[in-house]
């Protein structure tokens, strides 16, 4: 496929339909409160990490997001537990207060539901690392949300997480195109994002009734989402897996 991937800032006309293209992601995962309040901020503050790529129609296909952060910053300098909502807490942050970043994290890759399985996720993660390259970064970190967990959302997501197949390469397909492209997985972010609701928020998000205090298995949930019937709550708390890109 002829592809042109450029950053938002290169193309800001390309706003609109990078936010319209299509994508799979279930309903409960939009409301994520980190997320809500920051992914738009990406693109209005920081365009240039992020990453649109277009087909030769010049149909917005795949989108990548990015945030530079200071990791080395004092009380940091590990891979934050809190993975997807912590980075890019600091990342705005830091933002604010004019720290300079060592380090890049990626965020988002995103693919067209149609064209899902064609390799272009691993494009959008190698022009993700050039441009952190280019813009003088050594490493591009990653809170990586494996992509076939949700077929098993009961395992454990450490051994989950160190599971390969008999080539050595990780089991789960997301994790391989990183590893793949040269990044090394480092540990768990065991609380990387979480989204609470009421049932009928929840009942609203998946169609399925909790009405019952426990786990619930939702579809596209990589572990079960705790249920308090008898206090009018739920709450998913997802994990996350930290790879490391040298550059």
């Amino acid at each position: 496929m002829d592809l042109k991937i450029t950053t938002l800032a290169e193309r800001p006309e390309l706003q609109g339909p990078m936010w319209a293209m299509a994508d799979t992601w279930a309903a409960f995962m939009e409301h994520d409160p980190v997320a809500w309040s920051l992914m738009g901020r990406i693109a209005a503050d920081l365009p240039d990490y992020v990453l649109v790529a277009t087909d030769e129609r010049g149909r917005v296909v795949a989108r990548a997001f990015s945030v530079p952060f200071a990791l080395g910053a004092d009380g940091r300098g590990e891979l934050p537990d809190g993975g997807w909502d912590q980075v890019m807490l600091w990342a705005f942050s830091d933002l604010r207060r004019g720290a300079k970043p060592d380090t890049v994290s990626a965020i988002e890759v995103v693919v067209v539901p149609d064209l899902q399985g064609t390799g272009l996720s691993g494009r959008m993660l190698a022009a993700m690392r050039d441009n952190a390259r280019a813009r003088g970064f050594t490493e591009v970190v990653a809170p990586v949300r494996p992509n076939a967990k949700h077929l098993e959302p009961a395992a454990d997501i450490e051994e989950y997480a160190r599971r390969t197949r008999d080539d050595g390469l990780p089991h789960d397909p997301w994790l391989r195109v990183h590893v793949r492209a040269g990044g090394v997985i480092e540990k768990v972010a065991p609380v990387s994002m979480t989204v609470t609701g009421t049932l009928a928020r929840w009942r609203e998000w998946t169609g399925l009734p909790f009405d019952t205090d426990g786990l619930v298995e939702v579809p596209g949930a990589l572990v079960p989402v705790h249920c308090a019937a008898s206090r009018g709550y739920a709450v998913y708390v997802e994990p996350n897996v930290w790879v490391r890109h040298a550059l």
